[in-house]
């Protein structure tokens, strides 16, 4: 498969896509609980073959994270899912050996230049690079990186994984808690500024911290959205959740407010799951919105 690679300016900051998987890797019909065939003759136009594979009925989705350049940072936005992972849950994703951090040094980055790394939420597939497998134990990927988390976030998931009914949480224990440990972690609540180009906003319902990153750089801006939109096909129909979604109502909420913040503001959204092109603006349909693929 031909990798792609996505770069785009927001003003002083260079923004790249790093890729760790891009393919058809969950059925639609059980993703969407509310999904209907009839989706794909509505927008095949450029759901096929970037976003939907019709052969088995399939969504296309990247796994992905974004590089942002800004001065002399190096700033990460999600670590996907990582190498050496044991995850018997998720079988595409155990064990998995990718080309992840070699895609990083392309984009010129080691990772020790990563200054900062920024998980929307803590599910498997954000969290993953966090850490590495050095002689048998969980070390910190980004030695020198400040790695900021969800206090709401983190305590959900603190408490599933001290559940014994639900818990131990694995993802949790190998790719959050070492950074913990290591004192490489900043644990924040609610809205916050972590400097003059980089904020969070609350945007609740798909985990009980999930955020919205926002970055700003000589007036222009984009929304790094997590797991808030999963697919473009959510812009057309924004009351669309997923299996996956803790909390229903607050979902939709959120990602409404985050598709209004976009349409009303111009602001480029950076989802972490979008096929290709991999981000869009945001146009308003009535009470629904439309992506606007560059």
């Amino acid at each position: 498969m031909t990798e792609t690679k996505t770069e785009v300016k927001i003003g002083g900051a260079t923004v790249t896509r790093i890729e760790e998987i891009y393919a058809p890797n969950f059925e639609a019909a059980k993703f969407f609980p509310d999904w209907r065939p009839s989706v794909v003759d509505e927008h095949r136009d450029w759901m096929v073959p970037d976003h939907y594979d019709p052969t088995n009925g399939f969504l296309k989705l990247s796994i992905h994270s974004w590089l942002i350049k800004l001065g002399s940072r190096a700033i990460l936005i999600d670590t996907c899912v990582g190498n050496h992972k044991p995850r018997p849950r998720f079988p595409m994703w155990d064990s998995m050996e990718t080309r992840y951090l070699e895609r990083l040094a392309a984009a010129g980055i080691r990772p020790e230049q990563i200054d900062m790394v920024m998980c929307t939420h803590l599910h498997v597939d954000h969290i993953g690079w966090n850490t590495r497998l050095d002689n048998g134990r969980w070390v910190p990927t980004f030695p020198n990186a400040r790695y900021v988390f969800s206090q709401e976030d983190y305590d959900y998931f603190i408490g599933l994984d001290l559940d014994p009914e639900k818990g131990p949480v694995a993802s949790f224990r190998d790719s959050v808690l070492p950074v913990v440990e290591a004192g490489r972690a900043q644990i924040v609540s609610g809205a916050h500024a972590l400097d003059e180009h980089l904020s969070i906003d609350p945007a609740p319902g798909h985990t009980p911290g999930s955020i919205a990153i926002n970055l700003a750089s000589h007036g222009q801006r984009a929304v790094f959205c997590g797991d808030v939109i999963h697919h473009a096909v959510q812009m057309f129909n924004p009351e669309w959740n997923t299996f996956a979604c803790a909390d229903a109502t607050d979902a939709r909420k959120s990602r409404r407010k985050v598709l209004e913040d976009c349409a009303g503001s111009g602001a480029l959204l950076m989802p972490a799951h979008f096929g290709a092109p991999f981000l869009c603006h945001v146009d308003t349909r009535g009470d629904h919105f439309s992506p606007r693929f560059a």
